[in-house]
């Protein structure tokens, strides 16, 4: 029978590819069915899938940077956290269940964008969702699994805060 410590590995690194398999395979499907120009409306369009190519971070941040200051706060930084991140969640065996699978959604989502950044020089974003006023910007699924993952984390360290006071 497997160790505890094996099985919890087994499961980080399978919570980890399964959001980078997610994220790398949707943005495959979309970069060779969409052109940059193709609009998807659907749930009464209240979401559109659309090919963006974005070159920057979320919303475009950093776009119009230079190359290496670029490529230095939108590659290199975050490979260092991530690679922080890892080594966290595999040290620290106390880490709660909930916890450590949002920790995973964070790394999985930022390998999946940082490996697109590398291989193709932008990230395919393609979800965009609107109801009335209230809109996103264009996003993709490791962009959604970071975002779950850090809401996860806020929301319990509220929690947890409310239970301390």
């Amino acid at each position: 029978m497997l160790s505890k410590k094996i099985t919890r590995i087994i499961i980080i690194v399978l919570l980890i590819f399964a959001n980078i398999g997610c994220d790398q395979i949707s943005k495959k499907i979309i970069r060779h069915r969409l052109s940059e120009s193709d609009v998807i409306e659907v749930f009464n369009n209240h979401l559109s899938v659309m090919r963006v190519e974005n070159s920057g971070a979320f919303l475009s941040f950093g776009d119009s940077l230079s190359k290496s200051v670029k490529n230095i706060l939108l590659s290199v930084l975050p490979v260092i956290a991530l690679a922080f991140a890892l080594v966290y969640i595999f040290r620290k065996e106390t880490i709660n269940t909930v916890s450590l699978i949002a920790i995973c959604c964070i790394i999985g989502g930022g390998i999946g964008n940082i490996f697109d950044r590398i291989a193709y020089g932008s990230v395919t974003d393609f979800l965009y969702l609107h109801f009335g006023s209230l809109h996103t910007g264009v996003f993709n699924l490791a962009d959604l699994s970071i975002t779950t993952g850090a809401i996860i984390i806020l929301l319990q360290s509220m929690v947890k805060r409310t239970k301390v006071e």
